[in-house]
């Protein structure tokens, strides 16, 4: 799996680093085929939007491309509903997946 966090308008310390990947750990014990997780943790700037935390997560799986944001005025709340939403798309994604083999018709004569 690669892992990429970056950060816009903050830096990225150890500690939030291991979080957010301590986080992650979860995404990846539900499915196991985690290709590439990118995640963005942002600061918002804006005088309306004063302190405003915000992380977003794109994940692409085999198969397919999941995208979750949040935003808390807590940056490390902000991770953890991002998280949930996240785990939430992967376990659907895996459900769909298991799903898809239906028995074969009876065939009547």
């Amino acid at each position: 799996m690669n892992l990429t966090i970056s950060g816009h308008h903050l830096e990225v310390t150890p500690s939030l680093r291991s979080y957010v990947t301590s986080k992650l750990d979860r995404i990846v014990r539900h499915f196991v085929q985690v290709v590439d997780v990118k995640v963005l943790l942002t600061v918002e700037k804006q005088k309306e939007k004063e302190g405003r935390q915000r992380a977003e997560c794109n994940i692409h799986v085999k198969g397919t491309d999941m995208f979750a944001e949040s935003s808390h005025a807590d940056l490390y709340a902000a991770v953890d509903e991002l998280v949930d939403k996240l785990d939430r798309q992967v376990v659907r994604h895996k459900t769909r997946l298991q799903e898809h083999h239906h028995e074969a018709p009876k065939r009547l004569m």
